[in-house]
Protein backbone atom coordinates (compact mmCIF):
# COMPACT_ATOMS: atom_id res chain seq x y z
CA UNK A 1 0.00 0.00 0.00
CA UNK A 2 3.10 2.26 -0.52
CA UNK A 3 1.22 4.50 -3.09
CA UNK A 4 -2.20 5.01 -0.32
CA UNK A 5 -2.06 8.14 1.70
CA UNK A 6 -3.71 8.30 4.80
CA UNK A 7 -6.12 11.59 5.93
CA UNK A 8 -8.54 11.95 8.24
CA UNK A 9 -11.93 13.96 8.24
CA UNK A 10 -12.11 16.94 11.08
CA UNK A 11 -16.41 16.07 11.82
CA UNK A 12 -14.77 14.00 14.58
CA UNK A 13 -13.85 17.65 16.26
CA UNK A 14 -16.62 19.71 14.88
CA UNK A 15 -19.96 18.38 13.51
CA UNK A 16 -20.82 20.34 10.51
CA UNK A 17 -24.88 18.77 10.47
CA UNK A 18 -25.14 19.49 14.60
CA UNK A 19 -21.92 22.25 15.46
CA UNK A 20 -22.65 22.20 18.94
CA UNK A 21 -21.40 18.85 18.29
CA UNK A 22 -17.41 20.22 19.05
CA UNK A 23 -18.44 23.80 18.76
CA UNK A 24 -15.71 24.22 21.40
CA UNK A 25 -12.81 22.78 19.34
CA UNK A 26 -11.07 25.36 17.06
CA UNK A 27 -9.34 24.69 13.80
CA UNK A 28 -6.01 25.14 15.06
CA UNK A 29 -6.35 22.53 17.63
CA UNK A 30 -8.13 19.90 14.85
CA UNK A 31 -5.13 20.04 12.32
CA UNK A 32 -2.50 19.87 14.78
CA UNK A 33 -4.46 16.94 16.71
CA UNK A 34 -4.51 15.24 13.05
CA UNK A 35 -0.84 16.13 12.60
CA UNK A 36 0.09 14.64 16.13
CA UNK A 37 -2.21 11.25 15.52
CA UNK A 38 -0.29 10.76 12.23
CA UNK A 39 -1.87 11.74 9.49
CA UNK A 40 -0.66 13.62 6.28
CA UNK A 41 -4.08 14.49 4.82
CA UNK A 42 -7.57 15.69 5.56
CA UNK A 43 -10.73 16.93 4.45
CA UNK A 44 -12.51 20.46 4.46
CA UNK A 45 -14.86 21.52 8.11
CA UNK A 46 -16.82 24.64 8.51
CA UNK A 47 -14.29 25.99 10.49
CA UNK A 48 -11.24 26.15 7.77
CA UNK A 49 -10.23 29.29 6.26
CA UNK A 50 -11.70 30.31 3.26
CA UNK A 51 -8.89 32.10 1.98
CA UNK A 52 -6.58 29.10 0.08
CA UNK A 53 -3.45 30.91 1.15
CA UNK A 54 -4.24 31.36 5.35
CA UNK A 55 -6.03 27.40 4.87
CA UNK A 56 -2.42 26.74 2.76
CA UNK A 57 0.07 28.10 5.23
CA UNK A 58 -1.50 26.42 8.46
CA UNK A 59 -1.74 22.80 6.87
CA UNK A 60 2.04 23.18 5.48
CA UNK A 61 3.24 24.20 9.03
CA UNK A 62 1.71 20.64 9.75
CA UNK A 63 2.72 18.85 7.08
CA UNK A 64 -0.79 18.03 6.20
CA UNK A 65 -2.82 18.63 2.59
CA UNK A 66 -6.13 18.89 1.34
CA UNK A 67 -7.38 15.03 -0.09
CA UNK A 68 -10.92 16.15 -1.29
CA UNK A 69 -14.19 17.56 0.21
CA UNK A 70 -17.71 16.97 0.59
CA UNK A 71 -20.15 18.84 -1.95
CA UNK A 72 -24.09 18.51 -1.70
CA UNK A 73 -25.50 18.51 -4.78
CA UNK A 74 -29.57 19.32 -5.56
CA UNK A 75 -29.68 18.36 -8.64
CA UNK A 76 -33.33 16.85 -7.53
CA UNK A 77 -34.42 20.01 -6.41
CA UNK A 78 -32.44 22.82 -7.93
CA UNK A 79 -31.75 24.08 -11.73
CA UNK A 80 -29.23 22.39 -12.79
CA UNK A 81 -27.53 26.13 -13.27
CA UNK A 82 -27.13 26.68 -9.98
CA UNK A 83 -25.68 23.21 -9.11
CA UNK A 84 -23.68 23.83 -12.05
CA UNK A 85 -22.40 27.24 -10.27
CA UNK A 86 -22.08 26.04 -6.67
CA UNK A 87 -20.13 23.00 -7.58
CA UNK A 88 -17.78 25.36 -10.14
CA UNK A 89 -16.79 27.23 -7.04
CA UNK A 90 -16.21 24.64 -4.53
CA UNK A 91 -13.86 22.37 -7.23
CA UNK A 92 -11.90 25.90 -7.53
CA UNK A 93 -10.83 26.08 -4.23
CA UNK A 94 -9.88 22.64 -3.79
CA UNK A 95 -7.62 23.12 -6.98
CA UNK A 96 -6.40 25.66 -5.46
CA UNK A 97 -5.52 23.92 -2.47
CA UNK A 98 -3.91 20.87 -4.22
CA UNK A 99 -6.76 18.47 -3.83
CA UNK A 100 -7.59 15.63 -6.18
CA UNK A 101 -11.11 14.55 -5.45
CA UNK A 102 -14.04 15.91 -5.08
CA UNK A 103 -17.30 13.97 -3.66
CA UNK A 104 -20.55 14.88 -4.24
CA UNK A 105 -23.57 13.60 -2.47
CA UNK A 106 -27.25 13.94 -3.59
CA UNK A 107 -29.24 15.97 -0.83
CA UNK A 108 -32.30 17.42 -3.01
CA UNK A 109 -34.53 14.43 -1.19
CA UNK A 110 -32.15 13.45 1.63
CA UNK A 111 -33.76 12.71 5.32
CA UNK A 112 -29.98 12.73 6.88
CA UNK A 113 -29.80 16.07 7.99
CA UNK A 114 -33.43 16.03 9.21
CA UNK A 115 -34.15 15.18 12.98
CA UNK A 116 -37.88 14.66 12.12
CA UNK A 117 -37.51 11.73 9.61
CA UNK A 118 -36.29 7.99 10.66
CA UNK A 119 -32.95 7.20 8.64
CA UNK A 120 -34.26 3.60 7.54
CA UNK A 121 -38.15 4.24 7.55
CA UNK A 122 -37.92 7.50 5.82
CA UNK A 123 -35.28 6.95 3.37
CA UNK A 124 -36.08 8.34 -0.30
CA UNK A 125 -36.32 6.56 -3.48
CA UNK A 126 -35.89 7.65 -6.71
CA UNK A 127 -38.76 7.72 -9.41
CA UNK A 128 -37.45 7.10 -12.74
CA UNK A 129 -37.33 10.48 -13.87
CA UNK A 130 -35.39 11.82 -10.90
CA UNK A 131 -32.87 8.78 -12.08
CA UNK A 132 -32.51 10.18 -15.48
CA UNK A 133 -32.11 13.63 -13.88
CA UNK A 134 -29.62 12.48 -10.95
CA UNK A 135 -27.70 10.52 -13.53
CA UNK A 136 -27.54 13.36 -16.43
CA UNK A 137 -26.31 15.79 -14.17
CA UNK A 138 -23.73 13.83 -11.93
CA UNK A 139 -22.38 13.29 -15.68
CA UNK A 140 -22.38 16.90 -16.42
CA UNK A 141 -20.53 17.73 -13.78
CA UNK A 142 -17.93 14.64 -13.55
CA UNK A 143 -16.94 16.58 -16.82
CA UNK A 144 -16.60 20.11 -15.12
CA UNK A 145 -14.71 18.75 -12.43
CA UNK A 146 -11.94 16.94 -14.91
CA UNK A 147 -12.06 20.42 -17.00
CA UNK A 148 -10.99 21.91 -13.76
CA UNK A 149 -8.53 19.25 -13.22
CA UNK A 150 -10.35 17.18 -10.84
CA UNK A 151 -11.69 13.61 -10.35
CA UNK A 152 -15.62 13.31 -8.76
CA UNK A 153 -16.81 10.70 -6.82
CA UNK A 154 -20.13 9.72 -5.62
CA UNK A 155 -20.75 9.37 -2.10
CA UNK A 156 -23.29 6.72 -1.41
CA UNK A 157 -24.92 7.75 1.56
CA UNK A 158 -27.57 6.70 4.29
CA UNK A 159 -30.60 8.45 4.14
CA UNK A 160 -30.07 9.73 0.38
CA UNK A 161 -31.09 8.15 -2.73
CA UNK A 162 -28.47 6.29 -3.34
CA UNK A 163 -27.65 4.49 -0.20
CA UNK A 164 -28.11 0.28 -0.70
CA UNK A 165 -26.32 -2.31 -3.43
CA UNK A 166 -28.99 -1.93 -5.98
CA UNK A 167 -29.12 1.76 -5.92
CA UNK A 168 -25.04 2.06 -6.62
CA UNK A 169 -25.36 -0.60 -8.83
CA UNK A 170 -28.04 1.88 -10.81
CA UNK A 171 -26.24 4.91 -10.33
CA UNK A 172 -23.00 3.04 -11.93
CA UNK A 173 -25.07 2.18 -14.82
CA UNK A 174 -26.54 5.16 -15.81
CA UNK A 175 -23.50 7.08 -15.27
CA UNK A 176 -20.28 7.67 -17.42
CA UNK A 177 -17.55 5.47 -15.71
CA UNK A 178 -15.18 7.98 -16.93
CA UNK A 179 -16.20 11.15 -15.27
CA UNK A 180 -18.39 9.93 -12.34
CA UNK A 181 -16.76 7.51 -9.92
CA UNK A 182 -17.44 5.84 -6.58
CA UNK A 183 -16.41 7.19 -3.21
CA UNK A 184 -16.31 3.41 -0.72
CA UNK A 185 -17.53 4.30 2.21
CA UNK A 186 -17.29 1.34 4.61
CA UNK A 187 -19.44 2.49 7.46
CA UNK A 188 -22.71 3.78 5.56
CA UNK A 189 -22.61 0.31 3.29
CA UNK A 190 -22.54 -1.88 6.66
CA UNK A 191 -25.33 0.11 8.26
CA UNK A 192 -27.27 -0.04 5.61
CA UNK A 193 -27.10 -3.79 5.17
CA UNK A 194 -25.11 -3.93 2.22
CA UNK A 195 -21.80 -6.44 2.22
CA UNK A 196 -18.95 -3.91 1.57
CA UNK A 197 -16.99 -6.76 0.27
CA UNK A 198 -18.97 -7.37 -2.55
CA UNK A 199 -19.45 -3.47 -3.12
CA UNK A 200 -15.60 -3.37 -3.52
CA UNK A 201 -14.54 -5.91 -5.97
CA UNK A 202 -17.52 -5.18 -7.76
CA UNK A 203 -16.35 -1.21 -8.28
CA UNK A 204 -12.99 -1.50 -7.47
CA UNK A 205 -11.63 0.06 -10.74
CA UNK A 206 -14.17 2.79 -10.48
CA UNK A 207 -13.13 3.11 -6.84
CA UNK A 208 -11.01 6.30 -6.43
CA UNK A 209 -11.59 7.61 -2.81
CA UNK A 210 -12.65 5.42 0.51
CA UNK A 211 -13.76 6.30 3.57
CA UNK A 212 -13.17 4.18 6.44
CA UNK A 213 -15.83 4.37 9.35
CA UNK A 214 -16.12 1.60 11.55
CA UNK A 215 -19.97 0.81 13.47
CA UNK A 216 -21.72 -0.25 16.60
CA UNK A 217 -24.46 -2.60 15.46
CA UNK A 218 -26.08 -2.91 18.53
CA UNK A 219 -26.45 1.05 18.37
CA UNK A 220 -27.34 0.90 14.49
CA UNK A 221 -29.92 -1.94 14.96
CA UNK A 222 -31.76 0.33 17.92
CA UNK A 223 -31.45 3.40 15.42
CA UNK A 224 -33.13 0.87 13.05
CA UNK A 225 -35.77 -0.10 15.54
CA UNK A 226 -36.71 2.80 17.46
CA UNK A 227 -37.22 4.88 14.15
CA UNK A 228 -34.46 7.28 15.47
CA UNK A 229 -33.13 10.12 12.70
CA UNK A 230 -29.77 9.76 11.04
CA UNK A 231 -28.35 12.91 13.51
CA UNK A 232 -29.83 10.87 16.83
CA UNK A 233 -28.00 8.38 15.49
CA UNK A 234 -24.66 9.93 15.52
CA UNK A 235 -25.14 11.40 18.77
CA UNK A 236 -26.00 8.06 20.29
CA UNK A 237 -22.34 6.29 18.73
CA UNK A 238 -23.11 4.96 15.71
CA UNK A 239 -20.40 5.36 13.60
CA UNK A 240 -16.61 5.33 15.40
CA UNK A 241 -12.91 4.65 14.15
CA UNK A 242 -11.84 2.06 12.26
CA UNK A 243 -10.80 -0.80 15.12
CA UNK A 244 -13.37 0.12 17.58
CA UNK A 245 -16.62 -1.36 16.07
CA UNK A 246 -17.92 -4.07 14.30
CA UNK A 247 -16.04 -3.91 11.09
CA UNK A 248 -13.46 -6.39 10.13
CA UNK A 249 -11.29 -4.13 8.14
CA UNK A 250 -8.62 -6.98 7.14
CA UNK A 251 -10.48 -8.57 4.20
CA UNK A 252 -11.12 -4.91 3.03
CA UNK A 253 -7.22 -3.98 3.36
CA UNK A 254 -6.18 -6.92 1.36
CA UNK A 255 -8.25 -6.58 -1.24
CA UNK A 256 -7.28 -3.07 -1.91
CA UNK A 257 -3.30 -3.95 -1.31
CA UNK A 258 -3.43 -6.63 -4.32
CA UNK A 259 -4.77 -3.70 -6.30
CA UNK A 260 -3.96 -1.07 -8.46
CA UNK A 261 -5.85 1.54 -5.87
CA UNK A 262 -3.68 4.41 -5.22
CA UNK A 263 -5.84 7.10 -4.02
CA UNK A 264 -6.88 8.26 -0.43
CA UNK A 265 -7.77 6.08 3.22
CA UNK A 266 -9.60 9.29 5.02
CA UNK A 267 -10.82 7.77 8.56
CA UNK A 268 -14.32 9.68 9.32
CA UNK A 269 -16.26 9.03 11.93
CA UNK A 270 -18.67 11.34 13.06
CA UNK A 271 -19.39 10.97 17.11
CA UNK A 272 -19.84 13.72 19.68
CA UNK A 273 -16.30 14.52 21.03
CA UNK A 274 -17.32 14.76 24.27
CA UNK A 275 -17.66 11.60 24.54
CA UNK A 276 -15.06 10.37 22.49
CA UNK A 277 -12.13 12.21 22.32
CA UNK A 278 -10.88 13.06 18.87
CA UNK A 279 -6.87 12.93 19.62
CA UNK A 280 -7.50 9.90 21.11
CA UNK A 281 -9.61 7.84 18.49
CA UNK A 282 -7.56 9.17 15.89
CA UNK A 283 -4.50 7.72 17.81
CA UNK A 284 -6.63 4.89 17.77
CA UNK A 285 -7.51 4.45 13.95
CA UNK A 286 -4.06 5.28 13.37
CA UNK A 287 -2.93 2.44 15.51
CA UNK A 288 -5.07 0.20 14.23
CA UNK A 289 -4.54 1.43 10.40
CA UNK A 290 -0.74 0.29 10.63
CA UNK A 291 -1.41 -3.07 12.42
CA UNK A 292 -4.30 -4.17 9.68
CA UNK A 293 -2.92 -2.90 6.27
CA UNK A 294 0.68 -1.64 6.96
CA UNK A 295 0.62 1.90 5.88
Amino acid sequence: MANIKLGIAPIAWTNDDMPDLGKENTFEQCVSEMALAGFTGCEIGNKYPKDPAVLKKALDLRGLQIASAWFSSYLLTQPYEQVEKDFIKHCEFLKAMGAKFCNVAEQGTSVQGKLDKAVFRDKPHNTEEQWKTLAEGLNKLGAVAKKIGLTMTYHHHMGTCVQTTEEIDRLMEMTDPDLVFLLYDTGHLVCSGEDPIYILKKYLPRIRHVHLKDIRMNIRNKVKEENMSFLDGVRAGMFTVPGDGDIDFGPIFDIINDSDYDGWFIVEAEQDPAKANPLEYAIKARKYIKEKAHI
